[in-house]
């Protein structure tokens, strides 16, 4: 094996050109991020708005809550669910 010794200000650019690549690479990543939207089935969504499968079912029906089907399974939008929960809070929060 061979050791290559390096002067302290050549590894110091290479470390900042380094961390340089980093930050431009998860810059690049996180519109990818964005795109890549989780999914929960019914199940998971109706224990976090804490509603039963028939509410979700009306929610689905009246088009407040986007939804697809794969089979007979549903499956929410992670970020759907979200402005759901938003718009749901504010709407109660006015009455």
């Amino acid at each position: 094996m061979e050791i290559v010794t390096i002067e302290k200000k050549t590894f110091e650019l290479w470390q900042e050109k380094f961390n340089h690549f980093i930050n431009r690479m998860d810059a690049l990543c996180i519109p990818l991020r964005r795109k890549q939207d989780k999914w929960l089935d019914n199940c998971e969504t109706c224990r976090l708005l804490n509603v039963s499968a028939r509410t979700m079912q009306t929610y689905r029906d009246t088009g407040k809550l986007p939804y697809s089907q794969i089979n007979n399974k549903i499956y929410y939008k992670i970020s759907d669910v979200e402005t759901f929960m938003q718009n749901h809070v504010k709407n109660n929060s006015k009455k």
